[in-house]
C-alpha cells in the first residue's frame, strides 16, 4: 500500500468535480492507496467554502456530501504529532513558494509518503530542492494502472 498525502488544491479539485480522475482516484483506489492529511486541509477547504458553492454545479448540500465522503477516505493526522525537527526542514522546503504548504510537507516528510499535488510551482520547487516525495496525478494514474496490470 502506498501513503499518499493529499493537499488542498486536489481535494479542492475532487469536490467540485468527484468523476474527475482526482476523484476517481480517491473514491475507488482499490485498497492501493492510503490517504494522509494534515488538519489544516480541513480549515483551508472551510476558508474557501464560498468559493467552492459558487464553483460548484450542484446544491450546497450535495457539496457537503461529497466533502463528507472525501474527508471519511483521509486519514488526518495533527500538527502536534510531527516533531519540531520536521517542521523546520519543511519549512526550508516550502519557504520560496507558499508557506501554506508546510503542513502538507510536514505530513508527507512524518509519515514517509508522498505529496499528491496539482500544484506545479510547488512541485517544480520541491523537485528542485531534492524532494522527491512528490506526485502529480498523471503519475499516479500511471502508477495505479501499472499495479492493475500487474495484478
Amino acid at each position: 500500500m502506498k501513503i499518499i498525502i493529499l493537499d488542498t488544491n486536489i481535494v479542492f479539485s475532487a469536490i467540485l468535480n468527484p468523476k474527475s480522475n482526482i476523484g476517481e482516484i480517491i473514491f475507488n483506489n482499490n485498497e492501493q492507496l492510503e490517504f494522509f492529511s494534515t488538519e489544516y486541509l480541513r480549515q483551508e477547504i472551510d476558508r474557501h467554502r464560498d468559493k467552492i458553492l459558487k464553483l460548484a454545479k450542484t446544491s450546497e448540500e450535495d457539496v457537503d456530501e461529497v466533502i463528507f465522503q472525501i474527508y471519511k477516505k483521509i486519514d488526518f493526522i495533527s500538527d502536534i504529532q510531527i516533531p519540531m525537527r520536521i517542521w523546520a526542514e519543511s519549512a526550508s522546503l516550502v519557504r520560496d513558494v507558499d508557506i501554506d504548504d508546510l503542513p502538507f510537507v510536514a505530513v508527507t516528510k512524518y509519515l514517509d509518503g508522498v505529496l499528491w499535488t496539482g500544484d506545479l510551482k510547488l512541485l517544480r520547487t520541491l523537485l528542485s530542492k531534492g524532494f522527491l516525495n512528490c506526485i502529480t496525478t498523471d503519475e499516479l494514474m500511471e502508477w495505479i494502472e501499472k499495479r492493475e496490470i500487474e495484478k
